[in-house]
């Protein structure tokens, strides 16, 4: 039986905390008439987000984009965001007990994002999972990246997507009848997960039941509650 793989998102999933986005509201802020009304709209999107929000990076374009920002300024604003991921202006967290988990599961463990490398190792560092990835992939391009990734690894392997974006981040395992993970609260009704949770700490028991399964050449969803 093939090695288990296990993928994971970055922004929302492995690192959660309004840090990034709210670094991404300023820079995009200075592009607008009022900043500090502009931050103060995105972070109140970000405390009770609507259902045609992909997610928090969504929320600053959709509104950017209403402030009359143009596409060439939120990219910059994006980079330059990205210059402060997981320093005090940027700050992240993660899971309590996802060290522990990535450094005694059987798997190959991927950590697959669409954000830059630009100081990701930094960050991981920053909460504790240094090292703790086999393969980091930025710039993923997901979800036409991550569909590229799976026909990388092969036809016979057991393979787990876990992220908190259901169309870039799960949908292109799910289509092939791969498992999937949801975390986090951003609502997508085409969303069909194997599991879901709103933390990934509350996943983490059927992530690693689900390894322990795909040892045994056993149907990991046939054994596993689900979390919806």
């Amino acid at each position: 039986m093939p090695r288990p793989v296990l993928i994971f998102d970055f922004d929302g999933t492995v690192a959660v905390g309004d840090g990034p986005l709210l670094a991404y509201a300023r820079a995009v802020a200075a592009h607008t008439a009022s900043a500090d009304a502009f931050v103060s709209a995105v972070s109140a999107h970000l405390a009770a987000p609507t259902a045609d929000v992909i997610d928090g990076y969504d929320a600053v374009r959709r509104l950017a984009l209403d402030a009359g920002v143009d596409d060439d300024a939120l990219a910059a604003a994006y980079t330059l965001s990205r210059t402060q991921l997981g320093s005090a202006d940027a700050p992240v967290s993660t899971a309590a007990g996802l060290a522990e988990f990535l450094a005694q599961v059987d798997a190959e463990r991927l950590l697959v994002t669409n954000a830059p490398a630009t100081r990701l190792d930094a960050a991981l560092s920053g909460i504790g999972l240094a090292g703790l990835f086999d393969r980091v992939i930025t710039d993923a391009a997901k979800p036409a990246g991550l569909d590229a990734l799976l026909d990388s690894l092969g036809e016979g392997v057991p393979v787990l997507t876990v992220g908190d974006v259901w169309r870039n981040d799960l949908a292109p395992a799910h289509a092939r009848g791969l498992d999937t993970a949801l975390v986090g609260g951003y609502v997508d009704a085409a969303a069909t997960p194997t599991f879901r949770a709103d933390t990934l700490d509350e996943l983490l028991p059927a992530l690693a039941a689900w390894v322990d399964a795909a040892h045994v050449d056993a149907p990991p969803a046939a054994h596993l509650p689900s979390h919806a």
